[in-house]
């Protein structure tokens, strides 16, 4: 079996439903502040220090790929918290990648705010390009945003089959613009984009706002840094099935951002190329300030 045939015949989506709900009757536990706020005192595959929560999240997404692992099937997980880890595939050798992002915005989650997602992506080659399912639950308001390479894009299992449509002001700007960024030096590069935006949004989960973008609730979307594959390789697919564009500017491919856990390009995504050439020569950030 091929690639592309492994990753058709497994139960990707019943795998994601079943974390994303196990996840969630974990957020919806009982829990003081302090016990929200804590951490594992390790640090993550991404860089991060880890949260029990992710942790705990990451540890019922392990399950559902061990199961999947018992079934005969084998891939490389590639994860915010735990990094590579093979579930019997060679990773030299041409095989299944399932990107991982247990809890994005999980500092949201920690402090009690709406927009935290459940991000996994499923693909069968080494760049977004190469992302054939994408699954996105954002804890919040209870959506769930997924896609299939070449089937479009589905919003809590309906199918979103109408083209999100730009909107922009008299002056040409776009009516509404997401953006995200973890650190405020970074935010001296939402200045660039006055001129391509009237209004900006921060939601605080890049997948999330990367759906937004999919559904037609923003006109666009950019991230003032560097992301990493985890937060972004599942919710690109499920703009560009929705119709919209996406690109990753530090690239000369715009979908050539390799899947492994380190933060190459910001990512921008757009409904127009109007839109998306405006945001990708805004100038990339190449160093930490």
């Amino acid at each position: 079996m091929s690639v592309s045939q492994t990753v058709r015949a497994t139960d990707w989506l019943g795998a994601c439903r079943r974390a994303a709900q196990a996840i969630r009757a974990r957020l919806d536990a009982p829990q003081t502040r302090s016990q929200r706020l804590a951490e594992t005192g390790t640090i993550g595959g991404g860089g991060d220090r880890t949260l029990v929560l992710d942790a705990d999240a990451e540890e019922i997404v392990f399950g559902e790929l061990e199961r999947l692992h018992a079934e005969g099937r084998a891939f490389v997980a590639v994860s915010e918290e735990r990094g590579e880890v093979a579930f019997g595939a060679d990773p030299a050798a041409p095989h299944v990648r399932v990107v991982i992002d247990p809890i994005d915005g999980s500092l949201n989650a920690k402090r009690g705010l709406p927009h935290h997602a459940l991000s996994i992506a499923v693909a069968d080659g080494p760049t977004m390009a190469d992302v054939a399912f994408g699954y996105v639950y954002d804890f919040g308001p209870g959506e769930e945003w997924s896609a299939w390479r070449g089937e479009g894009a589905f919003l809590n299992g309906e199918r979103l089959r109408e083209q999100p449509v730009e909107r922009r002001g008299a002056d040409g700007r776009l009516e509404m613009l997401a953006v995200e960024s973890a650190d405020p030096r970074h935010l001296d590069r939402a200045g660039d984009m006055a001129d391509i935006a009237r209004r900006l949004r921060v939601l605080g989960a890049i997948a999330v706002s990367l759906c937004q973008v999919a559904a037609g609730r923003v006109d666009a979307m950019a991230s003032l840094w560097r992301c990493r594959a985890v937060d972004a390789a599942a919710a690109q697919l499920i703009v560009r099935e929705a119709g919209g564009l996406v690109a990753f500017p530090a690239f000369d491919d715009p979908l050539g951002a390799p899947l492994d856990l380190e933060p190459h390009s910001p990512v921008i995504a757009a409904l127009s190329e109007e839109a998306l050439a405006q945001l990708a020569v805004v100038p990339v950030p190449l160093a930490s300030p």
